[in-house]
């Protein structure tokens, strides 16, 4: 059964708004009203009156009003917000969001994004820890030596979706060196410990 959510998506420009719309109205988890705000001063009375659950917000549209204060003026501290990067952000400003979308996710990974973002606190956790099947891919590949370009290669995708995908499988697993990723992949049985031994023999021949 679909879950049912009204988002504001707040975001000057035409084609990325529409672009986030396409996606959203396309993933089968949920049925999806969308609301688009293009004009910043139009922000506050859209919330007020669109009572939102989401709400996909470019960082730089509400200028010197911060979410804390959009939140109280609109007496809902439990507004989920979600901040719409496609320009170099200060990740101070970042954290202030309960989720990052880029542009360059893929509509697998916004729609994993937004489950756990409507997940119970402890669904949430659970798929906060889980991997999906390109990360798995990816994890394969860290743990048999392979460099971001050697992953792009092998996977088709670009060198800049590899390095977003590892920055996700970091801030999910919490594992930030290679070591770590190959441990992981051992553990979790995504690899076998003698493929990995092997990768090493072949590195120092």
């Amino acid at each position: 059964m679909s879950a049912h959510l009204k988002i504001v998506v707040a975001e000057p420009s035409l084609i990325i708004r529409k672009g986030i719309l396409s996606v959203l109205r396309h993933f089968p988890d949920f049925e999806v009203q969308v609301v688009e705000v293009s004009d910043p001063a139009q922000l506050p009375s859209s919330l007020a009156w669109q009572k939102p659950d989401i709400l996909i917000l470019n960082p730089v549209f509400s200028g010197a009003i911060s979410l804390q204060q959009l939140r109280s003026r609109l007496g809902r501290s439990g507004l989920r917000c979600v901040a719409l990067q496609h320009v170099l952000a200060d990740s101070s400003v970042l954290k202030a969001y309960d989720e990052v979308i880029s542009v360059y996710d893929t509509a697998e990974e916004i729609r994993e994004k937004l489950l756990r973002l409507t997940a119970s606190d402890e669904e949430s956790s659970e798929r906060r820890d889980a991997l999906s099947v390109r990360e798995k891919e990816i994890v394969v590949c860290v743990a048999k030596g392979m460099t971001n370009k050697q992953i792009a290669d092998k996977l088709c995708l670009s060198a800049h979706t590899v390095i977003t995908h590892r920055r996700n499988i970091a801030s999910k697993l919490q594992i930030h060196s290679s070591a770590g990723l190959v441990i992981y992949a051992i553990v979790n049985k995504l690899v076998e410990l003698n493929d990995v031994k092997e990768t090493i023999r072949k590195g120092r021949d």
